[in-house]
């Protein structure tokens, strides 16, 4: 561990600032909508084409690395986020802020890849699965230093978007600075859809209802907030105690999964993130229940995304695992984008705890389906590789290191 923060301080330290300042925005802009006066679904809008932008640029942003270098790409999309920072309240308006959050997408999702393919090539195969820990812990990190930082200021004025954009710029500068040595940057050609589906249909259906999970938590747990009348330090409690959770589930689920039948890891995850927000939907308008909920959800939905990784890698061959990783990827983006307009519409139609009846039902058919897969499909013969934690928030390079990860275990465990 200490290992990988010697040689990767400088990149690990802009992320955690960059985090904040993502984290930050995501949040505030929930909030301010509310002040703003725009309706529940105006808000869903808003904050699903951050993942429409994401998807684009995680399709677009190694093709642009490839033709002006990483460097360029860094420093160009930086100064687009840091700008559209400041823009948002000076444009208050949904379509406006749409705009800016797909923008904003893009360039954040370029960002990843970027500086994930800067923390790949400093790790090597006796520390890459260190490497990934530490970068998710350094995420969470910044993700919940955000919503400290929410409480600090007002959301009705301009101060909580230029510190999101000076976090954002100062971010740059340890990573532009370092020493370190730009990567060769090569991604594997996507596999097949309908290749990646029929070799693994819960993956596949599986990454599809965790993108709507995510996309919500990310995009709409504020906009719960508010809609609930939470007060701004309470909705910082909540939207916390998620990535909280899904910090410290992710090992012991992972520890887990390694020694079960990952199907039925998958089952039962689901079903207690699935239960725990069928309670939150019924007991809503207790505090306590919303921090207990939010912990249980966040802590089962994250590990879910690298559970699903890993046992798609069960059934693929170490050469494929790399290109199905753009395929999960693209399959989760699609279910994010609708995530947080579906749960829009149904907050607008059934009330505000149907943020939790989203949640509920997504996880539940996760569920059913693990359930009804483990009446097709037997194990036999099949080896569960390693699990390696993995961020529904991460780019396209940091699920291929995951794979790396998985196929270099494999090979040293064949090998003793």
């Amino acid at each position: 561990m200490l290992q990988v923060f010697s040689s990767s301080w400088a990149l690990l330290l802009g992320m955690m600032l960059l985090m904040v300042g993502n984290g930050l925005q995501g949040t505030l802009l929930g909030v301010r909508g509310g002040l703003e006066g725009f309706s529940t679904f105006e808000m869903s809008v808003v904050m699903s084409a951050y993942f429409a932008g994401f998807l684009g640029g995680s399709r677009l942003a190694p093709e642009m690395i490839r033709r002006v270098g990483h460097v360029r790409v860094f420093a160009a999309l930086a100064s687009f986020i840091s700008a559209i920072l400041i823009l948002y309240p000076a444009f208050a308006h949904p379509v406006a802020w749409a705009i800016g959050r797909a923008a904003i997408g893009f360039c954040f999702s370029g960002v990843y890849v970027t500086a994930e393919s800067w923390l790949n090539n400093s790790a090597d195969n006796t520390n890459r699965g260190k490497a990934l820990s530490v970068y998710m812990i350094v995420q969470m990190f910044g993700i919940v230093s955000a919503q400290v930082l929410l409480t600090l200021g007002d959301a009705s004025g301009y101060a909580l978007f230029i510190v999101s954009s000076v976090l954002v710029s100062i971010s740059f500068a340890p990573i532009l600075l370092s020493i370190s040595p730009t990567p060769a940057f090569e991604t594997a050609k996507p596999m097949p859809l309908k290749t990646l589906m029929l070799t693994s249909p819960l993956g596949c259906f599986g990454m599809f209802l965790l993108g709507g999970v995510f996309s919500a938590q990310f995009g709409m747990s504020a906009v719960y907030g508010v809609a609930a009348g939470l007060t701004i330090a309470q909705i910082s409690i909540f939207v916390s105690s998620i990535y909280v959770g899904a910090l410290l589930m992710q090992y012991p689920i992972g520890w887990f999964s390694d020694r079960v039948d990952r199907r039925l890891v998958i089952l039962l995850v689901a079903a207690m993130g699935g239960a725990m927000s069928v309670v939150a939907f019924l007991f809503d308008h207790y505090f306590g229940v919303l921090l207990v909920a939010a912990f249980v959800i966040g802590g089962t939905s994250n590990p879910l995304y690298s559970l699903l990784i890993a046992y798609t890698n069960d059934y693929l061959e170490a050469d494929d695992m790399a290109a199905a990783a753009g395929g999960l990827i693209f399959i989760n983006g699609m279910g994010a984008i609708s995530g947080p307009l579906v749960t829009g519409w149904m907050m607008d139609t059934f009330g505000t705890q149907a943020f939790f009846m989203v949640i509920a039902i997504l996880m539940l058919s996760l569920t059913g389906y693990a359930g009804y897969r483990m009446t097709q499909r037997t194990r036999d013969g099949i080896e569960d590789g390693a699990y390696a934690p993995v961020l529904p928030s991460a780019s396209l390079v940091s699920v291929e290191v995951a794979s790396e990860y998985y196929i270099e275990t494999a090979l040293e465990e064949e090998s003793n």
